[in-house]
């Protein structure tokens, strides 16, 4: 086994945010003097192993030209029209950089911490297996619409994270393979798991929230004024 991988990172990057009904992507909101999506690169940045980071972004996107990122390590691929597409075009444009492995980290997600991106990374690369950063669910879970049908058993229920972390080439024939067989792919893991490869559960924080409605947002700009702080302890 390569004891010193080359890995690359993907962010998907062009969606439009449609739940915070913003006229901008949600990736561009401010905290803090930065947009999410610069806070988002600058923990990915922070990260030495990483040789490549692989933003995809929608071709009418007229934001992520002004960011103030060190574009050394970053380079814009074209979106696509479902998550799943963006990854796949950000993994083909990367080929040519010939990474081992390959996390994919959600834009809207700028809380993750350095800590859980290694730890991913070191079991991964230790176990020669994909995985993903999870969190136990701590919540009783119902199942119904209108009314509760049942509560569902959470002994063993996860609440998907990100990055989600495999081999390159592996991810990649996975995703060409379920997209090609239109199976519906709602994260990395998905893809893998429907090709039958395998995906570790790794613990991580679960204040890694995806900003996904206003309620996730000012609940974002508390967190990150948090870490702020302890950063300058």
């Amino acid at each position: 086994m390569n004891k010193n991988p080359k890995i690359a990172i993907v962010v998907p990057a062009a969606g439009v945010g449609s739940r915070m009904q913003l006229s901008h992507p949600k990736q561009y909101l401010d905290i803090a003097g930065k947009t999410v999506l610069e806070h988002t690169l600058d923990k990915m940045l922070n990260i030495p192993a990483v040789s490549m980071i692989a933003v995809a972004v929608s071709e009418q996107d007229a934001y992520f030209a002004d960011l103030n990122i060190d574009s050394r390590r970053i380079i814009r691929t074209p979106g696509g029209q479902e998550r799943s597409d963006s990854v796949l075009n950000a993994l083909n444009r990367l080929v040519e950089y010939a990474p081992d492995w390959v996390l994919v980290h959600d834009a809207a997600r700028p809380l993750v911490t350095a800590s859980d991106i290694t730890q991913l990374m070191t079991q991964c690369i230790h176990k020669g297996q994909g995985g993903i950063l999870a969190a136990k669910v701590k919540d009783t879970i119902k199942r119904g619409n209108e009314y509760s049908l049942g509560t569902v058993p959470r002994d063993d229920l996860w609440q998907a994270l990100t990055p989600q972390m495999f081999p390159f080439e592996a991810l990649r024939a996975a995703l060409e393979s379920a997209l090609l067989n239109n199976v519906k792919i709602t994260d990395e893991a998905s893809a893998m798991e429907w090709n039958n490869e395998p995906v570790q559960l790794i613990a991580g924080r679960s204040d890694n929230i995806k900003i996904t409605t206003p309620e996730d947002y000012a609940l974002a700009c508390f967190l990150i004024s948090q870490q702020q702080k302890e950063s300058a302890k």
